[in-house]
């Protein structure tokens, strides 16, 4: 990769880009002239990156990034890996089906199935029978632009998006849920308070409000032995396992230091 413009790079490191190095790269590779400029001036006024690059590494892919979309953080890949291991051995041409609750730009869900693939647990090429869903039909757009032959994309409240032939039949249950206390809202980066919409930061007094709400609904749609997965924060992971033992889940905790990722899986009996 070329050395960055020393101008490009001072700017952004006095708009407080903490990568400005790596970042001017990035920008200088998207465009050339006016348009670069342009990119360049949406960055130094706090758009996230991804935004204004339209795309997002996550696991290995790039994913497609639409402005008012929420951004998927590094620490969910984790998530991702967590759900293909929790995936069953089935027979040949059975698909596992995999939900993506809470699915934003669709990355999680692509990471699921891309990495089901490459594990070998089914021959087809969309290796599970994903579905994901998302109250805001702009990330839902973004989503059925990202899994368009890999996954179906439905727009609606958690589980009310979800077709009924779904009902206790779903394998792995994963959802990235908003998770941080409203209170808190006003102390994160402004490049998320500001750039991403409040509903997908907001978890509530707690944090763990739409967590609660997918943790009492899972059952209904979860097949015998089949797995639940929440992001959280290492402090709400406690309660919020806590909440899947109270709605018949075996919980546990999970953790990842390298990324800083904590969740709570939970196995419904068989």
């Amino acid at each position: 990769m070329p050395r960055p413009d020393p101008d490009l790079v001072a700017r952004l490191r006095a708009a407080g880009c903490v990568f400005a190095e790596d970042e001017a790269a990035l920008l200088a590779t998207a465009a050339d002239g006016p348009e670069r400029e342009a990119l360049v001036r949406r960055r130094i006024a706090g758009e996230p990156l991804e935004h204004v690059l339209g795309r997002v590494d996550f696991d290995g892919l790039r994913v497609r990034i639409t402005p008012g979309v929420f951004v998927p953080r590094r620490r969910s890949e984790a998530l991702a890996h967590a759900a293909v291991a929790a995936l069953p051995d089935l027979a040949p041409g059975h698909r596992p089906l995999v939900v993506d609750l809470c699915c934003g730009c669709g990355a999680l869900g692509l990471a699921v199935a891309r990495r089901a693939a490459a594990d070998g647990h089914a021959a087809d090429p969309r290796a599970v029978d994903l579905h994901a869903a998302d109250a805001d039909p702009v990330a839902t757009a973004c989503a059925a632009a990202n899994l368009a032959g890999i996954g179906t994309v439905h727009t609606g409240d958690l589980f009310a998006a979800l077709p009924g032939r779904l009902r206790g039949r779903v394998d792995v249950l994963v959802a990235n849920t908003p998770y941080v206390p409203s209170g808190a809202i006003a102390s994160m980066p402004p490049e998320a308070r500001d750039h991403e919409p409040r509903a997908v930061l907001d978890g509530g007094a707690d944090g763990l409000g739409p967590a609660r709400r997918v943790a009492a609904g899972a059952g209904e749609w979860l097949a015998p032995g089949g797995t639940l997965l929440i992001e959280t924060g290492t402090a709400q992971a406690p309660v919020l396992a806590e909440v899947f033992t109270a709605h018949g889940l075996s919980a546990r905790i999970g953790t990842d230091d390298d990324r800083g990722a904590t969740w709570v899986q939970g196995r419904a009996p068989r």
